[in-house]
């Protein structure tokens, strides 16, 4: 018998694996309808499968190789937490940077909050310091 963290660690690698290969929309139908998104820099949640849509469609824009690897993943109750690292090249604009052709890798830590079978708020914290180092012109030099 499957336990819920059984079940809801499963459904984040599936969600994890529709990201990494392309597959938005599935991606997209693991959420529910008002998904709930804490993001660092913004004053309050957002709120929307589009936020989450948007921000997913970026990253595969500026990274269409993007990996992500789930290094460590642990249920309890409703909540899910992730430790990831992201690899790609940057291949196209993100956060106003020009594509630079330049091999990535940061890491990510992320909570989610589970609903039924579907992902209804997520806390994210992405080393998005060590990321824009990467692809900043000043790192080409």
């Amino acid at each position: 018998m499957t336990t819920a963290p059984e079940k809801n660690t499963a459904l984040l690698r599936t969600a994890y694996r529709a990201m990494e290969s392309g597959e938005l929309d599935a991606a997209e139908r693991m959420l529910t309808e008002h998904f709930i998104a804490h993001v660092p820099g913004s004053p309050a949640p957002l709120v929307g499968r589009d936020v989450w849509r948007l921000g997913a469609q970026a990253m595969k824009d500026a990274f269409p190789d993007l990996k992500i690897q789930v290094q460590d993943i642990f249920g309890v109750g409703d909540k899910v937490t992730v430790l990831l690292h992201f690899e790609g090249t940057h291949r196209g604009a993100f956060q106003q940077i020009e594509a630079t052709g330049r091999r990535v890798g940061f890491a990510s830590i992320e909570v989610y909050r589970i609903e039924g079978d579907k992902i209804a708020e997520e806390w994210v914290a992405p080393d998005m310091i060590s990321l824009m180092r990467q692809i900043s012109p000043e790192a080409g030099h």
